[in-house]
């Protein structure tokens, strides 16, 4: 019996040897066809899935809103895209948006900006804007405060009702009497060079409720502080000191000397304070 059963033990190898070399052969039998199978159909189907992404485009929807770019050498057809000239369109509208909120932006009074703008007084820059008379009456008094002499300045101060206003609360002088009090020194030198400075800055066009117009100089005398340029403060200091603009800050307005001729040529006044 141990013997048979030995046998038995040795014919197992032998059996599970067989049928090894049967499945061997079967492969043998089989491998031209799979190999024809993996050659004409597998590997091209690999390959053609794997160059997919390079051939076609890859369609991602856009956001709302989104402007995409295109190729400006394709045509873009029926519900194309836009081209890469419409996103800078869209950024300028978008700048000209920015901070508008429901309309436009405001400042702190809730004007507008354009608004704002719009109140500022005319600047004038060009004195072919200015009336020939009252231009012509500007140079004279420029010319003769020049000169160093105060009395030059006489012809031009009117008389009678028609005398130039020289204070705000009136005055019983001579005129150049006056204008010689207002001066630093008995000459009048410091009150002419006043109004050289006064007059080499552009005047501003003030309109009255009753229609009459005025051209004054400085343009300070009508134009908002805190809407003053850099260039516009150096002007501004030309004619007053710091701390003077930081006392006319608390008082709201330009309150130095200031001079004001008619468009016919009348010299009006030359006056400070409020």
């Amino acid at each position: 019996m141990a013997a048979d059963g030995a046998q038995k033990r040795k014919g197992g190898p032998e059996r599970i040897a067989g049928k090894a070399m049967t499945g061997g052969a079967a492969y043998a039998a089989y491998a031209p066809a799979i190999h024809a199978l993996v050659v004409l159909t597998i590997i091209p189907l690999a390959a053609a899935l794997l160059a997919a992404p390079l051939a076609m485009p890859l369609a991602i929807p856009a956001a709302a809103g989104t402007v995409l770019a295109q190729d400006d050498a394709k045509p873009a057809g029926d519900g194309a895209q836009p081209t890469a000239s419409e996103p800078e369109e869209a950024d300028e509208a978008m700048e000209g948006a920015e901070g508008t909120g429901d309309g436009a932006s405001g400042d702190a009074t809730g004007k507008t900006a354009a608004e704002s703008d719009a109140e500022l007084p005319d600047v004038i820059t060009d004195p072919e804007e200015i009336p020939f008379p009252a231009r012509k009456m500007r140079e004279l008094i420029l010319t003769a405060a020049r000169s160093g002499d105060i009395e030059k300045l006489r012809p031009y101060l009117g008389y009678g009702d028609d005398v130039t206003m020289l204070s705000l609360a009136g005055y019983d002088d001579d005129p150049i009497a006056f204008l010689r009090s207002l001066s630093g020194d008995p000459e009048g030198h410091e009150i002419l060079a006043i109004i050289t400075e006064i007059l080499e800055v552009p005047p501003v066009r003030v309109e009255s409720g009753t229609g009459d117009v005025l051209y004054v100089w400085p343009y300070f005398y009508s134009y908002p502080f805190d809407r003053l340029t850099p260039e516009q403060r150096v002007q501004m200091f030309r004619i007053i000191t710091h701390g003077d603009y930081e006392e006319m800050t608390q008082f709201g307005s330009y309150i130095f000397y200031r001079l004001g001729i008619t468009p016919e040529g009348r010299w009006r006044f030359f006056v400070a304070g409020d």
